[in-house]
């Protein structure tokens, strides 16, 4: 299939706007050709992942996008980079890194978008339309935008992002079109006890359970009797979007393109159905820990995705004025810190052995001490995926309770026990 380009676009990418906006628009173009797609769409935001520092070539892009007058022409936030501007934790970055990872942060500055730094960045006011086409980055920004917001967008990854804000348009394939936003599959949670599916555990238990089986099928959920909140759908596709490709999922009578099975499916019968079983959802809790029955535990992370005001309002209340005996690294956005400070809160929660971490989490960046075969205690089932190939640590993995009762008294402890 040929791509054909508007003259506005052709002008632009002959440099018509400066060479930034130039090699931006070529970038999208290309990538367009080699997707299949006929055309380019108008996008209305963008979310850009490509400012997290993985090496020196990523910041010399991101300076060249500079040196050459490139701005974002659409509302572009940014998700977590490398280092915590805020000052809030010690990042263990060496020289010449940590001045490349400076260097990189401010060149997205300078090209236009919004210092948000979070990868929720739904919580931080970023939320577009019903029906809207985007370009964002994040593989759970991704799942949350498509699935709970109702926008549309791919999996917009390192360096496609940034060029897609500056051209504003992304090649029209994939999830932008809504003949493949339609489930194929149905994943019914009903046979599930209900004291299991109202518990905070549920969701990336679940949601680690859907990505591995469907990959990047688009699912539809059934068996959900009422809608479990925001932070619970954050969970799910963080966790999904980890361990398998999922860019968009529908969850019956909850998520706006699924009033119900049948809506969701396209009024065709599901391809494929998975039951799932409380022995499915004991194999996928168990997966989520690589350690088992240690004595004691090193660290305890929360917050991937970032931490919402009401996970802080949950972790205030479990941790009841307690000391920590081992530290709990809550990562979030500067935009939930600004409401921690004004009240105190922040401070408060320091003194009590709480470690925030903003702009930025401890998964992607050294900031947990150097500890190879250090057991980690988390709550995030994409912390548990991830942890221990980025951070050397083995995971052990429990509900948020469980993990302030661990942090508490130093050593595991499960309390939450779901039949």
């Amino acid at each position: 299939m040929t791509l054909a380009l508007s003259p506005e676009e052709q002008a632009v990418a002959a440099g018509e706007n400066g060479s930034g906006a130039a090699m931006a628009m070529r970038i999208v173009a290309d990538s367009a050709r080699l997707l299949g797609a006929p055309r380019l769409i108008p996008i209305a935001s963008a979310h850009i992942d490509g400012a997290l520092y993985h090496g020196d070539s990523g910041t010399l892009f991101a300076e060249k996008l500079v040196a050459g007058g490139a701005q974002v022409a659409v509302r572009a936030t940014l998700n977590v980079g490398a280092l915590d501007l805020m000052g809030c934790s010690r990042v263990r970055l060496e020289e010449p890194e940590c001045g490349m990872a400076r260097r990189m942060m401010e060149a997205y500055r300078k090209l236009g978008c919004e210092q948000s730094w979070t990868c929720a960045p739904y919580q931080a006011g970023h939320r577009p339309a019903l029906g809207s086409d985007v370009a964002w980055g994040e593989s759970n920004a991704v799942a949350f935008c498509n699935s709970v917001l109702g926008a549309r967008t791919n999996r917009y990854g390192d360096f496609l992002d940034i060029a897609c804000a500056i051209s504003g348009r992304a090649p029209d394939y994939g999830l932008h079109r809504p003949e493949n936003r339609i489930a194929t599959l149905l994943f019914d949670v009903s046979a599930l006890p209900t004291g299991f599916m109202a518990s905070e555990i549920a969701w990336p238990v679940l949601g680690s359970l859907y990505g591995r089986e469907v990959g990047n099928t688009v699912g539809v959920i059934a068996g959900v009797r009422e809608h479990p909140g925001d932070d619970a759908l954050k969970a799910f596709g963080a966790a999904a979007a980890s361990t398998g490709a999922v860019g968009l999922f529908h969850i019956a009578g909850v998520t706006p393109e699924a009033p119900d099975i049948e809506t969701a499916l396209g009024f065709a019968p599901p391809e494929a159905t998975i039951r799932v079983m409380p022995d499915m959802v004991a194999q996928a809790q168990a997966r989520l820990s690589t350690t088992e029955a240690p004595d004691a535990i090193d660290a305890v992370a929360i917050g991937s995705p970032h931490l919402s005001p009401a996970e802080f309002d949950t972790l205030e209340r479990l941790i009841a004025g307690r000391r920590l005996a081992v530290p709990i690294h809550a990562c979030t956005g500067r935009h939930v810190l600004s409401e921690l400070e004004k009240s105190g809160r922040r401070q408060a929660l320091e003194a009590l052995g709480v470690v925030i971490v903003a702009d930025t989490c401890v998964v992607v960046t050294p900031i947990l001490a150097d500890m190879p075969g250090g057991i980690l205690m988390t709550n995030s089932g994409k912390f548990a995926q991830y942890a221990p190939g980025n951070t050397g640590y083995s995971v052990l993995y429990g509900s948020l309770a469980d993990c302030v009762e661990s942090a508490v008294v130093g050593r595991p402890v499960f309390s939450e026990v779901f039949t």
